[in-house]
């Protein structure tokens, strides 16, 4: 079966003076899914949204956004897409009602599309209610609520979360993930690794301007490895242990006298615990624990951009 992508581009170069803010950004987002876009800070992933939006003109390459060019067909393009930025854009004085009213009439959307979203956001009870009396959480359903007073084929989510706490953190992740099971496609740029995690279908990891790598989380995961650590009852033998680990895994063993631990990455599917267990226990070390997990998707990010800290 052929794919359809929503959004797709080839090449994307954007420069600012001295700054090569995009340096051939290649993407490819198949309709119906949620892409995360993770990358450090300087990578390239807002600009890389504006230019799809069609708020900023690539210097070269070309992208596709709901089968519109965004260079040659911007209009067409902004009628198929809807944008909610980091922050919150509602109007604080207005009621929650009365905010996507606004946004109803502005694009020729029924009345009844109004009380469709504020009970499908759960703002019904609150519509009454001048926005800034709200929540941040629930301020940023409203903004989500507003994107989607006529259903868009494509949906930009910059950050969505930053700033909410854990509930209203997972009411947006729900409302984004109903999104895409109903077929609108998400590209999401976010800070948190978790948000990525749990929402995406595929992950685009943008470094220096370019698609560092991609995949689902769990191909990324796959290629950072899982990481195999056992703690042990006696100091003196963290080197005995950590000989064990070196054999099974091939890489170099990290220890830590002061934790008594000893860990190291694997790639190997097929090595397990249990093995792992018996086999330091064949070389007379006494464990007082052992775990072998696969990475964080904050481990696999730091790990492929090469960053000591974490930023997105």
């Amino acid at each position: 079966m052929m794919t359809t992508y929503a959004v797709l581009s080839e090449g994307l170069r954007k420069r600012y003076g001295d700054v090569h803010a995009l340096r051939g950004l290649d993407l490819a987002v198949p309709e119906g899914t949620v892409c995360g876009v993770l990358g450090p800070n300087g990578a390239g992933k807002t600009t890389a949204v504006r230019v799809l939006t069609t708020l900023v003109a690539p210097d070269a390459g070309s992208a596709l956004v709901a089968g519109h060019d965004v260079v040659r067909d911007p209009a067409g393009v902004r009628k198929r897409i809807a944008v909610t930025g980091q922050y919150a854009s509602v109007d604080g004085d207005l009621t929650g009602a009365e905010n996507l009213r606004l946004f109803a009439r502005l694009l020729r959307a029924p009345r009844s599309r109004v009380d469709e979203l504020l009970d499908r956001f759960g703002l019904a009870a609150a519509a009454g209610r001048p926005a800034r009396t709200w929540s941040g959480g629930m301020r940023r359903r409203l903004d989500l609520a507003a994107s989607l007073i006529v259903p868009p084929r494509v949906l930009f989510l910059d950050e969505p979360t930053t700033g909410l706490d854990p509930h209203s953190r997972n009411g947006i992740w729900d409302a984004v993930r109903e999104l895409a099971d109903q077929g609108t496609t998400v590209l999401l740029t976010t800070q948190y690794l978790e948000e990525a995690d749990r929402l995406a279908d595929d992950i685009v990891l943008i470094d220096e301007g370019r698609a560092a790598q991609r995949g689902t989380p769990a191909e990324l995961k796959a290629l950072v490895g899982s990481w195999a650590e056992v703690v042990v009852a006696d100091p003196s033998s963290l080197e005995a242990a950590a000989g064990v680990l070196d054999q099974l895994t091939g890489s170099a063993p990290v220890l830590d006298a002061e934790r008594r631990t000893v860990g190291a990455v694997t790639t190997d599917p097929t090595l397990t615990l249990p093995r792992i267990v018996r086999e330091i226990d064949a070389a007379g070390v006494h464990l007082v624990d052992a775990s072998l997990r696969r990475p964080t998707l904050d481990e696999v990010f730091l790990r492929l951009t090469d960053r000591k800290e974490l930023v997105a």
